[in-house]
C-alpha cells in the first residue's frame, strides 16, 4: 500500500494546515480548469476537489493524492476571489452584518488501489456591521485578492468577524478533523 501523500494544491494555507496533521507530503499542483457552475452550488467544492486530486492521481497512480477546494455560499450564490480591490470592498460590504457558509470539498484518491474518498465540511461565518472606514482599514491590512470572499479569518478577524460556527481550519481552507480520521484509516497518520 502506498505511503506517499501528495497535496494537489499551491495554497500556502493548505500546506500549513496539512503540516499541522503531522503527515509527510509532497506538493504537485493540479493543472486543471475548475468548474464554476453546478446545478447545486454547494456541490462545487467537492467536484473541484475531485478534479484537482484526479488530475494529479493520474500522473501518480501509486500515491494518495489530496485535493481540496473552498468556496463561499452567500444567499445561495457562490462568492469567489475578488477581481480587484474595488470588488473586494463590494464583497465585504455585501457580507456586512450577515452570515455566509464556507464549504470545503476534500478528495483523497489512490488510482492503484481504486480508492476514492470525498466529503464536504461546512462552517458559518457572521460578519460585524462594517463601515466603509473599517473595510478600508481591513483591505489595507490584509492581502485579500487571493482569498475567496475577500478575507482571511486568520488575519485581523477582530475587525470584521462577529462569530463563526464549525471548524476554523475549514474556514481557512482544509478541514482537519475528518481529514485526520481519513488519513488514519488509510495508514498515513
Amino acid at each position: 500500500m502506498s505511503k506517499e501523500l501528495i497535496l494537489a494544491s499551491q495554497s500556502p494555507r493548505r500546506r500549513e494546515l496539512l503540516r499541522q496533521c503531522g503527515v509527510n507530503f509532497t506538493i504537485r499542483s493540479a493543472d486543471t480548469a475548475e468548474l464554476e457552475h453546478a446545478d447545486d452550488p454547494a456541490s462545487l467544492p467537492r467536484l473541484n476537489a475531485l478534479i484537482k486530486a484526479g488530475a494529479v492521481a493520474d500522473e501518480n497512480p501509486s500515491s494518495w493524492v489530496l485535493g481540496a477546494d473552498t468556496m463561499i455560499l452567500f444567499e445561495n450564490q457562490t462568492v469567489g476571489k475578488p477581481r480587484n480591490m474595488a470588488d473586494a470592498a463590494r464583497i465585504l460590504q455585501m457580507f456586512s452584518g450577515k452570515a455566509h457558509q464556507v464549504i470545503t470539498g476534500v478528495a483523497l484518491i489512490c488510482r492503484e488501489l481504486g480508492e476514492k474518498r470525498c466529503w464536504d465540511s461546512v462552517s458559518t461565518v457572521k460578519f460585524k456591521e462594517l463601515s466603509p472606514e473599517v473595510i478600508g482599514q481591513y483591505l489595507s491590512s490584509v492581502e485579500v485578492l487571493d482569498k475567496a470572499g475577500a478575507y482571511g479569518i486568520q488575519e485581523h478577524p477582530e475587525m470584521i468577524i462577529e462569530s463563526f460556527s464549525g471548524e476554523l481550519a475549514n474556514i481557512i481552507g482544509l478541514p482537519l478533523e475528518e481529514l485526520k480520521k481519513q488519513l488514519q484509516d488509510i495508514n498515513l497518520l
